[in-house]
């Protein structure tokens, strides 16, 4: 287990000597001209803490050539799947947002096709819709202010990164991790985002997280599972709970608890960039407040849509076409890719496929 003092440590590799940097540059170009075919890399899952950055010489393969990412950067990413940048997100925005949410939890925006979720344990209360009640806010692509977000200069020159410059929003959110009731349902279970998504290469999808508070293991932290996006997307479903599990909070069916996990104390305006088959979830808030969030997926628009029937998918395309027959009037004969046309929005670049 990780502490959470030495966490940060992993969040971020540095060299320690500024030769040794240029060197490791040196051997990227002289890679990059010396070889007739870059051949592809073999991705090795790893179980083990996060891993101190390694070179790569001859491809990157989860990340794009930018100049926005440093060479420690990239190779923290290609060998853990994730990566933090401090205070990306200004506070002005992130209380702007928070204000947005507020005024959704008291009626005071009514946001075509965004979706008011409440906690599972709190549902049964049958308490007035309020911000104390509200665990999550989803699709918020048709709300200005907080799609927004999706759209920040700031976040999406990382985003450009890992999918490429024609960018398309494909799914949006605004976590309210409430109170745990003792039930320990504020929890959310270990998974993979590529479960939800009906479309490829995943190497060009990206979710970006930004902290819209302090973050640590005692409000419910993300978790993450360093090196696994390297691996196969596994079969997912709903874990069994004593106290219950939230709607469509799948979580991995065949999880083995030995595996190590680093858990990300972030700052408000903290952002991470995770991989779709990352593994990562989140703990429960034994807090009395409320810890929040927002996030969006990125797909490059050159990404293509996938026949998910007969997979290990097709229980989370069952739940969505039941929930958008019964939200919005879409017919039985509709696909998970006609819901997900609905809800992805272009932000940068030309759209194309996606």
């Amino acid at each position: 287990m990780i502490s959470e003092a030495q966490a940060p440590q992993l969040l971020l590799v540095t060299s320690t000597m500024d030769f040794q940097r240029a060197g490791l540059r040196l051997q990227v170009v002289l890679g990059h001209l010396n070889r007739p075919s870059a051949p592809a890399i073999v991705a090795h899952p790893v179980s083990a803490a996060a891993s101190p950055a390694r070179c790569y010489p001859q491809q990157f393969r989860y990340t794009l050539d930018n100049n926005v990412l440093s060479l420690e950067q990239r190779q923290f990413y290609e060998e853990n799947g994730f990566l933090v940048i401090k205070k990306l997100v200004s506070d002005e925005d992130i209380e702007r947002f928070r204000a947005e949410f507020e005024r959704i939890c008291r009626k005071e925006v009514d946001t075509p096709g965004m979706t008011v979720m409440r906690d599972v344990a709190i549902a049964k209360l049958n308490c007035e819709l309020s911000e104390k009640v509200v665990s999550k806010v989803q699709d918020f692509q048709e709300n200005k202010e907080l799609f927004r977000y999706s759209s920040l200069p700031e976040v999406l020159k990382y985003v450009e990164c890992f999918t490429g410059p024609n960018i398309m929003a494909v799914h949006t959110m605004l976590i309210n991790k409430p109170s745990d009731t003792g039930k320990k349902t504020s929890r959310h279970p270990l998974h993979q985002d590529l479960h939800y998504f009906p479309f490829r290469p995943s190497d060009r999808i990206v979710c970006a997280w930004t902290a819209m508070e302090h973050i640590d293991r005692n409000n419910g932290c993300l978790v993450v599972l360093p090196g696994t996006h390297k691996g196969p997307l596994k079969p997912h479903g709903y874990p069994k709970w004593e106290g219950g599990v939230n709607k469509m909070y799948h979580g991995i069916l065949d999880y083995k608890q030995d595996n190590n996990r680093v858990h990300l104390v972030m700052e408000k305006g903290d952002t991470v960039f995770f991989h779709p088959l990352l593994i990562h979830g989140s703990g429960r808030n034994k807090t009395q407040g409320f810890r929040k969030a927002i996030s969006c997926h990125y797909a490059s628009s050159d990404c293509h849509y996938i026949n998910i029937k007969g997979t290990s998918q097709e229980n989370i395309e069952d739940e969505v076409k039941e929930l958008a027959e019964r939200r919005y009037g879409v017919g039985s004969g509709a696909e998970l890719k006609d819901i997900w046309m609905f809800r992805s929005r272009s932000v940068k670049g030309e759209r194309i496929n996606l």
